[in-house]
C-alpha cells in the first residue's frame, strides 16, 4: 500500500509541474520549441522553477515508490496525473469545468482501478535482464521517441491544429521518455537492499540522469508547442504503457492472464477513451475558452413569469 501512496503523490506532483511550466511558457514564441532558447527563457521565470522542484519532488516519489513497488503497478497509477493537472489548470485558470471533464475523470479513475485490479501486475521471480536485451529495449524505445517528435515538427504552428498535433506528439515523445527513465530508475533502486552505495554504483543511476534530462526537455518543448491539455494525454498515457512494457521485457514483472485480460483491456480503452474525450475540451482552444464557455452557458432556468 505504500507504494501506492507515494505513486499517488509523486503524480499530484508532477500535476502541479505541469501547469505551473504551462503558465511559465505559455507567452514565449513557438519557434522557441525543441531550441536550448527556451530552457534559457524559462530560467528568467520563478514559476518555472516552482514547477521544476515539483518535478523533482515527483521524481523523489516516484523512486521510493519503485524502490517498494514493481514498475508495472507504479507507472500505471501515475495516470492520476491527468485528472489531478485538470482540476488544478481550473483553479489556476480561473476555468470552471463542466460534465464532458468531470465524466472523463470519472472514467480514467475507473478504468485505472479496473487495469490494476484484473491484471494484478506483481514482480517477477527472475533477474533483471542483461545487458543484450537493455540494448535492444532502449534502442526500440529512442526510436519510437524520435518517431513521434519528428512526426510532430512536421506540423506548422501556423496551420490550424498544428500547434496541437506538436504538443500531442512532444507529449508522446516525453511520456515515452518517461517510461524508459522510470526503467533504468527501479533498475537502480532494485539494488537498495544492498545499501545506498550498491544504488549509486549501478549504471542505470547515471543512464536515468541522462534519459530524465532528455524527458525534461521534451516535456517543456510539448507544454510550450501548445495548450495544455494537447500535450498531457499523450504524456500521461504512454509512460504507463512503456513502463508496463519495460517491467515484463527488463524485471520479468507478472500480470494475470485468461479471461482477467478481457475486463482489463476494457479498462484500458475506458481511459484511452477518456483521454480522448479530454482532448475536445474546450481547453484545448486556450485556458480562457473554458472561461468564455462558462460565459456563454446558460446560468440556468429563467425565473417564473408572473
Amino acid at each position: 500500500m505504500l507504494s501506492y501512496l507515494l505513486a499517488v503523490l509523486a503524480a499530484c506532483a508532477n500535476a502541479a509541474a505541469s501547469v505551473l511550466q504551462r503558465r511559465a511558457s505559455r507567452d514565449l514564441p513557438s519557434e522557441d520549441s525543441l531550441r536550448p532558447r527556451l530552457i534559457l527563457h524559462l530560467l528568467s521565470r520563478p514559476v518555472w522553477f516552482a514547477g521544476f522542484l515539483c518535478v523533482i519532488l515527483g521524481f523523489v516519489l516516484q523512486a521510493a515508490a519503485l524502490a517498494t513497488g514493481s514498475l508495472s503497478v507504479v507507472q500505471p497509477i501515475l495516470v492520476v496525473e491527468l485528472p489531478v493537472t485538470l482540476l488544478l489548470a481550473s483553479w489556476v485558470f480561473h476555468a470552471r469545468l463542466h460534465h464532458r471533464e468531470w465524466l472523463s475523470i470519472v472514467g480514467m479513475t475507473v478504468g485505472l482501478a479496473a487495469l490494476l485490479y484484473f491484471l494484478a501486475p506483481a514482480a517477477g521471480a527472475g533477474q533483471e535482464a542483461g545487458w543484450k536485451a537493455w540494448t535492444v529495449g532502449v534502442a526500440a524505445n529512442l526510436l519510437v521517441v524520435v518517431a513521434a517528435v519528428e512526426w510532430g515538427r512536421r506540423a506548422a504552428p501556423g496551420v490550424p491544429g498544428g500547434s496541437s498535433r506538436r504538443a500531442g506528439a512532444f507529449g508522446v515523445a516525453a511520456g515515452c521518455q518517461f517510461g524508459l527513465t522510470a526503467a533504468f530508475m527501479k533498475g537502480a533502486m532494485s539494488h537498495g537492499e544492498e545499501g545506498v552505495g550498491a544504488v549509486f554504483a549501478t549504471w542505470q543511476l547515471y543512464a536515468m540522469v541522462a534519459a530524465g534530462i532528455l524527458a525534461m526537455f521534451l516535456l517543456q518543448s510539448a507544454l510550450h508547442a501548445g495548450n495544455l491539455l494537447a500535450a498531457q494525454p499523450g504524456l500521461t498515457l504512454s509512460d504507463p504503457i512503456v513502463a508496463i512494457l519495460w517491467g515484463s521485457f527488463a524485471f520479468a514483472e507478472t500480470v494475470r492472464g485468461g479471461w482477467y485480460v478481457v475486463p482489463a483491456v476494457a479498462g484500458g480503452v475506458l481511459m484511452a477513451f477518456s483521454a480522448v474525450v479530454l482532448t475536445r475540451s474546450p481547453l484545448l482552444k486556450g485556458e480562457e475558452a473554458l472561461i468564455e464557455a462558462d460565459r456563454m452557458a446558460p446560468a440556468g432556468p429563467p425565473p417564473p413569469s408572473r
